[in-house]
């Protein structure tokens, strides 16, 4: 008899996950029961069978040191058999199911200099994008710009005080690689400026073709330059995405003086009570103020206290804005109309606007 073949791997993708599933999860897969909040950030889920598990959770940053992953393994290890995850908001939280354990893992924490917190009626963790540090398109920071809101916000992270959850994004250019389109309030980076072409060097270090066909709206187009082959940026066309910059080095996009952060408000993935939203503008433009940015934390912390000293239980950034009316939330929060709020996309709700929530 042939002797078998090894069989063939033809699946190269990720592990299935239920190979790194604690095992009080596989035993009680399907039969959780419910789930409470004993206190911010510390959750149970109670199964049928009568098992109990324990998640603490903490703020994290978006962009983590090895020594970092190493502190969070350590603490892993040492209260809850090495399993813990990362929510989708870049939340670290750890999964017990020994009750005793909480308090002295929470105490850990807060010595490293991670609060608990972040869940029910509270700010989770800022989702962001990567900023500065590494994107070539970027318009402003994103760790910095996070750092220096939730340091002044902190209180609604360690408290459940606020009306309801409320989730902020920032993306560092439109290209919006963050949830900004769904969050209750977004940070944005604008570009106000189209590409620099630097003709110079364009025909040796781009593709000319690449490049005109790189651009979303057609604003770039053939031209020459000294007699010879370049490309002309229509600027009435451009949207500032820097897709022609990702393919060609010789069209930067940033400016030092035109570039900075706009403000959104209003957006949500929940289906609860009322369809998700899209963001909506409410400030066209802050100048980038590095390293604290001034300008864009009192701005977000004056839209949180305007919304939770007005908002009704459970009521959502958006569906509060939309119950008492946009002109009334501009001279609540003060913040002045512009031509910018003038919203001349006339096809956006028709294009963009998909949900399954029922309305009738």
């Amino acid at each position: 008899m042939a002797e078998e073949k090894k069989k063939r791997i033809t699946d190269i993708g990720p592990p299935n996950y239920e190979n790194f599933l604690p095992p009080i999860i596989k035993e009680n897969y399907g039969k959780w029961k419910y789930h409470e909040i004993l206190k911010p950030g510390v959750m149970v889920h109670v199964s049928e069978s009568g098992a109990n598990l324990f998640t603490v959770r903490a703020s994290s940053p978006r962009l983590l040191s090895i020594d970092k992953i190493r502190a969070y393994s350590d603490l892993a290890d040492k209260y809850c058999d090495g399993f813990l995850r990362f929510t989708s908001r870049n939340n670290v939280e750890f999964l017990l199911t020994d009750k005793s354990k909480i308090e002295p893992l929470i105490a850990d924490l807060q010595e490293l200099g991670h609060p608990v917190g972040g869940m029910g009626n509270s700010i989770s963790n800022i989702v962001h994008t990567q900023g500065w540090v590494h994107c070539h398109s970027a318009a402003t920071d994103a760790s910095g710009i996070v750092k220096s809101v939730m340091d002044e916000l902190i209180e609604y992270f360690t408290t459940m005080q606020l009306p309801g959850k409320l989730r902020i994004a920032l993306a560092c250019c439109l290209n919006m690689c963050g949830a900004v389109h769904c969050s209750d309030i977004a940070i944005l980076g604008i570009h106000r400026r189209p590409p620099k072409v630097d003709s110079s060097k364009l025909k040796q270090m781009c593709e000319m073709p690449s490049v005109v066909a790189s651009c979303p709206t057609a604003a770039i187009k053939p031209a020459t330059y000294d007699g010879k082959p370049s490309v002309e940026v229509m600027e009435e066309k451009c949207m500032f995405c820097a897709n022609c910059y990702t393919v060609c080095p010789a069209m930067p996009l940033n400016d030092p003086l035109n570039d900075g952060v706009s403000i959104w408000v209003g957006g949500k993935v929940s289906n609860a009570r009322s369809e998700p939203m899209f963001s909506k503008l409410a400030i066209p433009f802050i100048p980038n103020n590095p390293p604290r940015w001034p300008e864009a934390v009192d701005a977000v912390k004056n839209l949180v206290e305007v919304w939770a000293a007005n908002a009704r239980p459970y009521e959502r950034m958006g569906e509060w804005i939309n119950r008492i009316g946009w002109p009334r939330f501009f001279k609540m929060t003060g913040i002045e109309f512009q031509k910018e709020h003038i919203d001349d996309f006339k096809h956006a709700g028709l294009t963009f606007k998909r949900s399954t929530h029922l309305t009738y």
